[in-house]
């Protein structure tokens, strides 16, 4: 019989615990070992069972351990201790607060998922636990981030095996009333709504959630309301899910109702409004038509104004490699949502669709693309690697064709991991005590030998019994009896090499490549001195067969008798079982095919657990790899058969455990321990740990695009007259630019220079009606190919030394000759404004002939 309605009963605390209700609703418990351990001490039982759920663990605890607690004079100063605590955290100065008065008053940070905590089931893979980490970061940081997404009544899903290793999908109900929420409220108690208009006169509403990520408050919008009707209620289901339409309703509600849900925050807090916006992804790309919006109808600017104001504040991180992991809707699909009887009077259709129209050499006029919307909306934009940002210039170069692929206006950060979450207490410990001594190099001397690998071996047994005990679930729930699963006592061994896989399944993170040859693979896990055990975990989408296809084919051989004591798949794999699995495992594996990996964040948590890398190089491995903090995997990229390119990777991943990894492992001495493979961890802890930290990558965001953006925002921002100029400066260069050119170049003479020489240059241009202010005249110059193409070309500005009037110049420049061999130049010319954000910007460029 089911209920016609479903309601929460809260505990009520004793007063003497009502500060337990602070560190609840507060997710720096979920990075806090000290807060956690006070939860633990509740009821350490109940604590285990709810899975360390702080919620269902005030929830379900009985009023009689409540009031003894409430009574115990010891549990009543750890509980002030550690509120105390919190409240220090909350309100010191941090970094942040240390910086100079160019940094922005407040970011607002975008994203469709965020991996905050497993309590929390908002995020499907990297780009979630990404954004949660970044917030954790800027929160200890005291960087003054608002972080906005979405509440997936349904989260993501819950994965389970069928007999046959099919991946099956669940979707249980996410309650907000019994996660660790708070409802925004008006300041006379209401609940806080916003509203986005959708075709036919309807309304989507949604519900303000508010979650503190310590100091970071992050939005989530909730359309399952009763002011909705059903088809706007099922708006925030589930992430990643449903049609084309309802996913760009979710990004509707996302962009345009976070940038709504920001300023009713900021009203109803008194916080500041945000001076930069990021976007993280293109999935939240509608958030600067909505700014857009409010400068032309509220302000009254023109839409060019307000396109430049709104850029010069804009952030926009890109995270796939690949054309396929962008959102890309048909144009008459928004049409349809941003135009007819839903039309903004100051955003008209015909602009938003240019924003996003594929208007390029190899573009598809047919398709609305988000991430090429979020670029041109964009001052500033990054990859998440120093690779992935070379392929994200290749990718998106179409937006700027005069211009070479090198000098296209897209960066990187790379990626990092928030330190507290992801390391285990025991090796925190460890490792703060060696930092402490001496800083990250001290931990090659201050922690011993012995120190390090009884604690790894702690760690690998902990993993053993908790695969143990996940293997069993699985099992049974695929039907198993208990008088067939008596081998799972016996599977895994905490003194045997441990690897670990464990990821999102798409094709191109190949997770059955050490399936190329089984046998091979076998010997590898059943070797009798140096045997290898490897436990893997992964979920494929729900609409992608091919990926459940692999998975299946994983778990098949996962259950070969011969092989599954050494080999296992372990359904649903999330932050709960990631946080036992990176401590546990003294490899992990990555051969993704490069370069398709952005940036993969799960190799530098086992990096600070004492875990080495066995990896393709791609993404953050491409970088940081130095040839004794792991292994890399050699890659054939270029070989045209897929196939054999698999063919040749695995072999080389075969090698190197035969070889290398296996025999290096197992190499102990007198006392038991491999001092060689401890050496290599101290080198990984010592070179890796202070680069893989995400308070690294926010100090970065804050530095290389935060502040800037915050500068150039308020260039723009004297009633708006600066955004105004720039716009109408910017349509005067696009009118005049067919009339300026390149007229002639003159130079030295002779073909053949010594190194060390300086080449001078003269060059008479036209500019038409510009003056030189507007423009960069620049020698663009570097070594050739046989084609005369420049590889790797430098830009040196060229100074005016004469008008001649009719808009006709000449420019000098020189250029030192400091390499030998095959050289070559141009001439180019750019437009050039104090505002803007790159000589790219504008995709402008004259070059001769």
């Amino acid at each position: 019989m089911r209920a016609i309605r479903r309601l929460m009963v809260r505990t009520v605390l004793p007063e003497p615990l009502a500060a337990l209700g602070d560190l609840v609703t507060n997710l720096r418990w979920s990075w806090h070992q000290p807060t956690q351990e006070l939860f633990s001490a509740v009821d350490p039982g109940l604590w285990d069972e709810v899975g360390h759920d702080p919620v269902r663990l005030l929830g379900e605890v009985t009023p009689e351990r409540l009031a003894e607690l409430a009574a115990d004079p010891a549990f009543l100063g750890l509980v002030r201790a550690t509120h105390d605590d919190l409240q220090n955290y909350l309100t010191e100065a941090r970094w942040y607060q240390d910086a100079d008065g160019r940094a922005p008053a407040g970011i607002a940070y975008f994203s469709p998922e965020f991996g905050i905590t497993h309590v929390l089931p908002q995020y499907s893979g990297g780009l979630g636990i990404l954004a949660g980490d970044h917030l954790k970061a800027a929160s200890d940081l005291g960087v003054p981030i608002i972080g906005v997404g979405l509440l997936y009544r349904h989260g993501y899903f819950v994965q389970s095996l069928s007999r046959e290793g099919w991946q099956q999908e669940r979707y249980p109900v996410v309650d907000p009333d019994n996660l660790p929420l708070v409802r925004l409220r008006e300041q006379d108690s209401r609940p806080a709504q916003i509203t986005v208009g959708m075709p036919g006169g309807r309304t989507l509403t949604a519900a303000i959630w508010l979650a503190h990520v310590g100091r970071v408050p992050l939005l989530l919008l909730d359309s399952y309301i009763e002011d909705n009707g059903p088809a706007e209620r099922e708006v925030t289901d589930r992430l990643y899910g449903g049609s084309r339409e309802h996913r760009l309703l979710q990004e509707m509600l996302l962009g345009v109702g976070g940038v709504r849900a920001v300023r009713a925050y900021c009203r109803i807090t008194g916080t500041p409004a945000p001076e930069v916006f990021h976007t993280n992804e293109g999935h939240a790309g509608f958030l600067g038509l909505e700014r857009i919006r409010e400068l032309v109808e509220e302000r009254g600017l023109t839409y060019e104004a307000a396109l430049e104001f709104t850029r010069a504040g804009t952030v926009f991180t890109t995270h796939t490699p690949v054309p396929a992991g962008i959102d890309r809707f048909p144009v008459d699909l928004v049409q349809r949502y941003f135009g007819g009887d839903n039309a903004s009077g100051g955003l008209p259709i015909e602009q938003i669709l240019a924003l996003g129209g594929e208007d390029y050499e190899g573009g598809d006029p047919a398709v609305f693309n988000m991430a090429v919307m979020g670029l041109r909306l964009a001052a500033r934009a990054n990859g998440v690697s120093t690779l992935h940002g070379e392929v994200s210039r290749g990718m998106f170069a179409g937006l700027w064709p005069s211009f070479d692929e090198r000098e296209v206006p897209i960066g990187s950060i790379t990626n990092g991991v928030h330190a507290p979450t992801w390391v285990a207490p025991e090796f925190l410990r460890l490792e703060e005590k060696a930092i402490a001594g001496g800083g990250w190099k001290s931990a090659t001397t201050t922690v011993s030998d012995r120190d390090i690998w009884t604690t790894k071996r702690q760690l690998r047994e902990r993993l053993v019994d908790g695969a143990r005990a996940r293997l069993r679930a699985s099992w049974e729930g695929r039907g198993a009896s208990e008088a067939e699963l008596g081998w799972i006592d016996d599977a895994l061994d905490p003194d045997i090499l441990t690897v670990g896989f464990a990821r999102r399944v798409p094709s191109y993170k190949r997770l059955t490549l050490m399936l190329r040859d089984p046998d091979r693979l076998k010997a590898l896990l059943l070797h009798p001195e140096r045997p290898v055990q490897i436990v893997i975990a992964g979920k494929a989408h729900p609409a992608d067969d091919g990926g459940k296809r692999l998975i299946q084919e994983m778990v098949r051989f996962a259950d070969d008798p011969e092989v599954r004591h050494r080999i296992v798949f372990l359904p649903d794999y999330g932050i709960g079982m990631a946080q036992e699995l990176y401590p546990g495992c003294d490899v992990w594996l990555n051969n993704p095919l490069r370069p398709y990996e952005a940036c993969g964040t799960s190799g530098m948590k086992a990096a600070l657990n004492a875990g080495l890398n066995l990896s393709i190089r791609d993404g953050w491995w491409d970088e940081w790899f130095d040839g004794t903090n792991g292994w890399d995997i050699p890659s054939a990229e270029g070989v045209a058969d897929p196939d054999h390119r698999d063919d040749l990777e695995a072999t080389a991943m075969y090698e190197l455990f035969e070889n290398e990894v296996a025999p290096r492992f197992y190499d102990v001495d007198a006392d038991d321990i491999p001092r060689r493979w401890v050496e290599m961890l101290r080198h990984t802890l010592t070179s890796l740990g202070p680069r893989v930290q995400a308070t690294r990558m926010v100090r970065e965001y804050v530095d290389q695009l935060y502040r800037p953006a915050a500068v150039s925002s308020r260039a723009l921002n004297a009633d708006f007259h600066g955004a105004a100029s720039l716009a109408d400066w910017k349509e005067r260069v696009r009118e005049a630019w067919p009339q300026v050119g390149v007229d002639h170049v003159e130079s030295t003479t002779v073909d053949t220079f010594e190194r060390g020489q300086t080449l001078r240059l003269h060059a008479f241009v036209s500019l038409g009606p510009l003056t030189p202010g507007d423009v960069d005249v620049q020698v663009v110059h570097g070594p050739v190919d046989d084609n005369d193409t420049l590889r790797e070309p430098a830009a040196t500005a060229m100074a005016v030394s004469e008008e001649y009037g009719d808009g006709r110049c000449r420019f000098d420049g020189e250029v030192h000759l400091d390499r030998t061999g095959a050289f070559g130049y141009t001439v180019r010319i750019v437009p050039r404004h104090e505002l803007l954000g790159d000589g790219a910007e504008l995709g402008l460029a004259a070059l001769p002939g």
